[in-house]
């Protein structure tokens, strides 16, 4: 397999080769302010001259003497209103035996989740007696948010299927893919 043989193409490998480097090469485009700055940073000279300390300037640094004549800053008094003004009232969370699923202390006027959703399955299935007023107090909640509660959230109902279509269901084959 050489120049010879007609089965390998002859490419003229050196002289394209030779060519290519003989290429006079692109300039690049020219850098950016910034990048020539970073450049510069890396330089030791300039390392150098920032780390060498000035014995001219620390000595007219010494004689500089900052007298602030400004009127002191007064606090306003509502200017905290992120932060509690007082430690939190807590109570603690009526779950029964759904206690281990959830927080144990929640603060006066909230609810946790499981609360949330027991309060509403409870309302759900006994509105006579679980009424927004029961409610209210039972979970220490302002009557308008356990009525806006009621009415906007709604919990999950379990719908079961007749026997029928249970028995249709498993009759039922899969296909085999083949």
């Amino acid at each position: 397999a050489g120049a010879g043989d007609p089965r390998v193409p002859d490419f003229n490998v050196e002289n394209r080769a030779s060519r290519e480097i003989s290429k006079e090469k692109p300039t690049p485009a020219p850098r950016h302010r910034t990048a020539r700055l970073d450049a510069m940073a890396d330089s030791p000279e300039i390392k150098e001259e920032v780390f060498r300390k000035d014995d001219r300037f620390l000595t007219l640094l010494k004689d500089v003497y900052v007298e602030s004549r400004d009127p002191p800053v007064r606090v306003k008094d509502g200017g905290g209103e992120h932060l509690p003004s007082k430690q939190e009232e807590k109570r603690l969370t009526k779950l029964g035996h759904l206690e281990g699923l959830d927080v144990k202390k929640v603060p006066k006027g909230k609810i946790s989740i499981v609360e949330a959703l027991t309060l509403l399955n409870n309302h759900k299935l006994q509105p006579q007696v679980w009424t927004a007023e029961k409610i209210a107090a039972e979970y220490s909640l302002e009557l308008k948010e356990v009525n806006s509660l009621l009415e906007f959230f709604i919990p999950f109902a379990v719908q079961e299927f007749p026997k029928e279509t249970k028995k249709a269901i498993t009759s039922h084959k899969p296909k085999q893919l083949t």
